[in-house]
């Protein structure tokens, strides 16, 4: 696909995609966000070096894609709700995104896509590895695409966000995650591509199975949707940018660089409801 306003270079045949050629921290044209969103769709992630962002700049670019998404379980700092940051060092507990995940799949309406911009690196460690769920989709057997064909999930953020605060040590009593049904199989809006919807972080069970049958399904899904072959790896430096369309995408983040410091904050945008 050829356009206008940056030069896109495929990292990988199935998934992501290096951009330059453009600003980020800067107003875009209509033309530049068109170009944008193209790519993301054709690319599922894109990748963009030396783009320092303030948090106004941050939100938006993120505004480019849509309406802003407010997490459900880290609201952002005092008056900068849509901002969740990402930070780990010698202190940390945890990190965000340590398991197989699309963002807040759970939400009935999930964020289409993701903005995640990191200003300080460890020297080595930290990457993030992406998947293509289109690919992970086209190359099931003829025979079980059938059988996920009109297929539910539940997708829960009680468990993983509830584990999260408790080793963090943040209470959460009384507190209300989001709670959804959506396609095991979902059409992207945009493409119209198939795109298998379930991931490890949120996905407890397939609907109206008995449970064994789910679990042993599910668990075909997660490693199937993951394999390296569907893979795209980041390696981070200071002021990157990536892009990712959580419609198509699961993501991993690695934490093999304690106790160094990784430091930066995420926008996502709202997205449509799955079918």
């Amino acid at each position: 696909m050829a356009y206008e306003t940056i030069r896109v270079t495929p990292v990988t045949p199935r998934i992501g995609a290096d951009v330059d050629g453009i600003a980020l921290s800067k107003p875009l044209s209509n033309r530049e966000v068109e170009d944008l969103h193209q790519a993301l769709v054709e690319h599922q992630v894109l990748f963009f070096r030396d783009q320092p962002l303030d948090v106004e700049s941050h939100k938006a670019l993120g505004r480019c894609f849509g309406e802003l998404h407010i997490h459900p379980n880290t609201p952002g700092p005092e008056g900068h709700p849509e901002i969740l940051p990402i930070h780990a060092d010698a202190n940390s507990k945890r990190v965000a995104g340590e398991v197989w995940h699309s963002d807040v799949s759970c939400d009935e309406r999930p964020p289409m896509a993701s903005v995640l911009y990191l200003h300080t690196v460890p020297p080595t460690g930290g990457d993030t590895l992406f998947a293509s769920q289109f690919a992970a989709y086209d190359t099931l057997s003829s025979r079980l695409k059938v059988y996920l064909e009109g297929l539910t999930a539940t997708h829960s953020g009680d468990p993983y966000y509830r584990s999260a605060n408790l080793r963090e040590g943040r209470e959460d009593t009384g507190k209300v995650f989001p709670k959804a049904s959506h396609p095991v199989v979902r059409t992207h809006p945009v493409s119209k591509r198939k795109a298998l919807y379930v991931n490890q972080g949120f996905t407890t069970h397939i609907d109206d199975l008995p449970r064994e049958e789910s679990r042993a399904i599910l668990n075909y899904l997660f490693e199937h949707g993951t394999r390296a072959d569907f893979q795209v790896r980041f390696r981070w430096r200071p002021h990157s940018v990536v892009v990712w369309d959580n419609r198509s995408v699961q993501h991993l983040a690695i934490w093999d660089y304690y106790p160094q410091v990784r430091s930066g904050r995420r926008v996502a945008i709202k997205g449509d409801r799955p079918f």
